[in-house]
């Protein structure tokens, strides 16, 4: 699989007329090398690669990077350099969006003779659409974060506080063999549902409450992410209303993808029925976004998306409505795209589940 990546980016190379590519983003430098470690920065031509690293991680580097010689520096930027200019090269590609202003700075006053110019697009697609070890790794990580979460849900009881549902939850996603979690929980009961981005506190949940939970573990180095919303009691009119407009949204977005549909009209599949239902001032963000090395990738699904699907892309669909001072609702389901539509690797049934 790494070989073919690298092929891949070095097709990326022939478009963009480099002699080099320079990865710095590490996410990006796992994908194509396999290093797991927290410094380094990887160097490819046509013919050859480079991995520069510091001393900690350098037997780790031999072990892990396929595809790059594996070279020690004790000063980043000066072994960055004198590989440069012993390459020859004139024109470098880089990813811009993973530089910082002071190292492209320095990087450029040091190597006057070479041009820079920006590899974000083409490294974007490199990773938009998942090969066969990757879904593998998705569905095994879904799997363990879904059945985490039916675990936690079982126990909840009003009186906890939402960071005591969270703890239970990444224990119960550790013991069946996460590495850890992909973000930091949202936990939102009652009021604070209205939070899209509402992280766990110690508020205690109150029966009678909607609770959202937005939870995703992290396996093999790849994330998952689901949101379920559940009821502590007997849900009111006005629950079940916002609850069964919010699902309705997902089915017909869900049912809506294939290959070839633009991501704005997926959007609109599930924003324009929230807003015939009368909701539609209260879904302000975009349906969903890719999932794999990082929790938030390529593809985005928003109003403003220019992206098509294709088939192997893994993304979510999660809309949500979220009425201030009352509570909100979201439902989510991470998919992968085949040949005619799509399918859920997470696993929790999204019907209302009443504690």
């Amino acid at each position: 699989m790494i070989g073919n990546r690298i092929l891949a980016a070095r097709e990326c190379l022939k478009r963009l007329d480099a002699d080099l590519l320079l990865v710095l983003n590490l996410s990006n430098i796992r994908y194509l090398a396999g290093f797991t470690g927290s410094e380094g920065l990887l160097l490819l031509s046509p013919e050859d690669g480079w991995f520069l690293t510091d001393s900690r991680y350098t037997s780790q580097a031999g072990a892990e990077v396929t595809g790059a010689k594996v070279i020690e520096f004790s000063n980043r930027m000066d072994t960055l350099v004198e590989l440069l200019q012993q390459s020859g090269a004139t024109r470098v590609a880089f990813e811009a969006g993973s530089t910082t202003v002071a190292f492209y700075q320095e990087l450029c006053a040091r190597t006057p003779e070479i041009e820079y110019l920006s590899a974000d697009t083409e490294m974007v697609g490199l990773r938009t659409v998942k090969d066969a070890g990757e879904l593998e790794i998705l569905e095994r990580v879904a799997a363990i974060a879904s059945e985490a979460l039916l675990e936690t849900v079982a126990r909840l009881k009003p009186g906890m506080t939402e960071s005591e549902v969270a703890w239970m939850l990444e224990v119960a996603m550790r013991e069946r063999g996460a590495e850890g979690k992909s973000f930091d929980f949202i936990v939102a009961s009652g009021e604070r549902g209205a939070l899209p981005h509402g992280r766990a506190s110690e508020k205690k949940l109150v029966a009678g409450e909607l609770v959202t939970i937005d939870y995703g573990a992290i396996y093999r180095g790849y994330c998952s992410d689901e949101t379920v919303t559940v009821c502590l009691g007997q849900p009111d009119a006005k629950q079940r209303e916002v609850y069964e407009t919010v699902l309705s949204a997902q089915r017909a977005a869900l049912d809506a993808v294939h290959p070839g549909m633009s991501f704005r009209d997926l959007d609109a599949k599930a924003r324009d029925y929230i807003g015939a239902k009368g909701f539609g001032e209260y879904f302000g963000h975009g349906l969903g976004h890719g999932v794999g090395i990082d929790i938030h990738e390529h593809p985005t699904a928003s109003p403003r998306s220019k992206h098509v699907i294709q088939e192997g892309m893994v993304f979510t669909i999660e809309p949500g409505i979220y009425i201030p001072g009352w509570g909100g609702v979201r439902i989510e389901d991470t998919v992968v795209v085949g040949q005619n539509g799509c399918r859920p690797i997470t696993r929790v049934p999204k019907e209302l589940m009443i504690l």
